[in-house]
């Protein structure tokens, strides 16, 4: 059987004002009907206009102004109600302010029903868990749909790398409804099929960088890429929500760390490579300067130096240069030779 999709109608409604006045003015005055009618049929008896009007006013005081009231809806900014009439989608209504609608039209709200069943749920003292066994939090329960930007902040996750060592990782995702239609009838829950999809789009994510790269590597990483990774993340979440009428503004990593039980030799070998690095910059910088001496040696003409007395200075300054701690020279104070 072939799916139908919906996409979004506007709803032209009246004016909600005009119809709030005017059925407050209509119950006063069958009010006053009421009263009347009922003091004229005890002091003059039964006649067919008093009870007709009677009749009249406590109708219209027991139905219609009730259902008056139930088609007045009210909007606040960046607030939409999708609306159905006996089942069939009649369209959405957006805007500010004070609007009239057929008073059988329902808004519907999936996410207004989960946040309903989560609350009888924590007030039973059960916790209601979605299918990948994430705790449901409780939302609003309105009918209205916010048009607001909104974050998504799901728990952090456990995740493989491209080279295979765990990495825990989180994410934070702007993102808005776009297609309120979408939104409320393509999918059954559009808040927790937007989590679901971002942890899938995650999880292929990661799995396609290493969290770190060796100096002077052009390969993207998780770590030193995180604006690049950010960007192909969106697009991914993107492409998965989009039959849901939700458009994702930005992703960000929140969370980017090593997992527990490598964290410790990660940490090591951070370390090794610190130490190395910083190693190779002394040595680079003792080359530097031994050249630089034996260099202003030669061109000042202070002393005449053969092959194996610069190679036993080279040592000397390298040994003093390099070394890890403050050097202890021995003066020699005979000849050299």
């Amino acid at each position: 059987m072939e799916k139908t999709t919906y996409s979004e109608k506007l709803l032209k409604a009246g004016s909600g004002m005009a119809v709030l006045v005017l059925n407050i003015l209509l119950m006063i005055v069958t009010m006053v009907g009421i009263v009347w009618s009922a003091i004229q049929l005890a002091s003059n008896g039964a006649s067919v206009g008093m009870v007709v009007l009677l009749v009249v006013c406590i109708v219209y005081w027991c139905l219609p102004c009730w259902l008056l009231f139930a088609g007045i809806k009210v909007l606040r900014p960046n607030e939409a109600l999708v609306l159905t009439l006996f089942g069939q989608y009649v369209g959405t209504l957006k805007g500010e302010g004070i609007f009239f609608v057929n008073p059988f039209c329902t808004a519907v709200n999936p996410t207004a029903e989960a946040a309903s069943l989560a609350n009888f749920n924590k007030l039973m003292g059960r916790e209601d868990k979605t299918s990948s066994g994430q705790i449901v939090k409780s939302a609003s329960t309105s009918k209205k749909l916010s048009l607001k930007t909104m974050t998504l902040n799901n728990d952090k996750q456990k995740i493989n790398d491209q080279l295979g060592n765990p990495i825990v990782i989180g994410i934070a995702v702007i993102w808005h409804i776009a297609d309120t239609a979408k939104a409320v009838f393509a999918v059954d829950n559009y808040e927790e099929f937007l989590s679901i999809q971002s942890d899938a789009a995650l999880r292929n994510t990661v799995r396609l960088y290493p969290y770190d790269v060796a100096e002077g590597g052009d390969e993207k990483s998780l770590r030193g890429s995180s604006q690049e990774i950010a960007a192909v993340l969106a697009k991914e979440i993107q492409k998965r929500v989009a039959c849901a009428g939700l458009e994702i503004e930005e992703a960000r990593i929140t969370t980017l760390a090593y997992a527990p039980e490598i964290a410790a030799a990660m940490l090591q070998r951070q370390q090794a490579s610190a130490v190395v690095d910083a190693r190779k910059m002394i040595v680079e910088g003792a080359v530097g300067m031994v050249e630089m001496a034996l260099g202003e040696l030669s061109r000042k003409q202070v002393v005449d130096l053969d092959d194996e007395r610069k190679a036993q200075m080279v040592s000397n300054l390298m040994v003093v240069l390099c070394a890890g701690k403050d050097a202890q020279p021995v003066v020699n104070s005979g000849s050299i030779y």
